[in-house]
């Protein structure tokens, strides 16, 4: 995986520039905003068979998942700003190299976290209420590589809570049947768990020195590229039975299968010992991935 090393390489999907702009977009990797956002956009589409949708409560979504992305980013860079210096991968960030300070950084935070509250209180009180909750869940996962192995979990629950979101934004109440928004849910935890694993894996040598946790420490490249395979096994599965239980017509599971040939791709592209091209497996193939889904679903709907 491209990173910065001794030479001052910048990680991939940064931006060039020295605008403070630039400077909060590469602190919370803006650009990966994009592999769950259309999941939580999913949600809402699943929303708009049973209420009505407006062009104000899907800004208001859109608002408020990127807000809440922000949030536990940019939290998440506070909370590993002595790691990121030791690390040669990370030690180019924006908080180790004093681009940004710690007060920045913060202040930053707390406005998104401010965003994301009065967003989902501007969608409906139940959102309100939830919001809280969502909130000290993203910002834990920081801290989950210190204690457990399964960080890769509680990051794909984090980010399953988008189609939670986005569905519950619009509709202000959970499924019915319950079982397919869980089933949402669940493939978008397995997928983010998945992906977060092959990230993992270029820190593999640094996590073992330093007594961090992840499944690529525990099992090694080759056991946990086989959770990592099992996981996305389970997204394409959940995305079956989502499809299935809300009786979505054959244009979504066009989508689906897609989404399964890009997830084959993704594969291939990552080997135990070979991490030439985790990048694109990573960065490209996610993003292209959650788009196909959401770009299918909303046909199928409109369609």
């Amino acid at each position: 995986m491209s990173g910065p090393d001794a030479v001052g390489h910048r990680e991939g999907q940064t931006f060039a520039g020295g605008s403070l702009w630039a400077r909060f977009a590469n602190l919370v990797k803006l650009p990966h905003t994009l592999f769950a956002l259309p999941f939580a956009l999913v949600g809402v589409v699943y929303a708009s068979y049973s209420a009505p949708v407006g062009w104000r409560q899907i800004a208001l979504v859109v608002l408020a998942f990127s807000a809440a992305r922000f949030a536990a980013m940019g939290f998440n860079r506070i909370v590993d700003r002595g790691l990121d210096a030791l690390n040669p991968r990370t030690r180019g960030r924006e908080l180790p190299t004093g681009k940004l300070t710690v007060t920045q950084a913060a202040g930053a935070v707390t406005l998104a976290s401010a965003v994301f509250v009065y967003s989902a209180a501007r969608l409906n009180p139940l959102c309100l209420w939830l919001s809280p909750v969502a909130l000290a869940w993203v910002l834990a996962y920081s801290y989950t590589k210190r204690f457990t192995h399964w960080s890769h979990l509680w990051l794909g629950i984090s980010l399953a809570m988008a189609p939670a979101g986005g569905y519950l934004a619009v509709a202000g109440a959970w499924s019915s049947p319950p079982w397919t928004l869980l089933a949402l849910s669940l493939s978008v935890a397995t997928w983010v768990a998945g992906f977060d694993v092959f990230y993992a894996l270029a820190d593999e040598d640094f996590d073992r020195a330093f007594g961090l946790r992840s499944l690529v420490v525990k099992l090694g490249q080759r056991g946990s590229i086989g959770v990592a395979q099992v996981l996305h096994a389970v997204t394409l599965a959940g995305l079956l039975l989502f499809g299935w239980g809300a009786h979505l017509g054959a244009l979504y599971f066009v989508g689906v299968a897609l989404a399964g040939i890009i997830l084959v791709r993704e594969h291939s592209l990552v080997k135990p010992g070979d991490l030439s091209k985790l990048d694109a497996a990573f960065f490209t193939m996610n993003g292209v991935m959650s788009v196909v889904v959401f770009v299918f679903a909303l046909g199928d709907r409109l369609l």
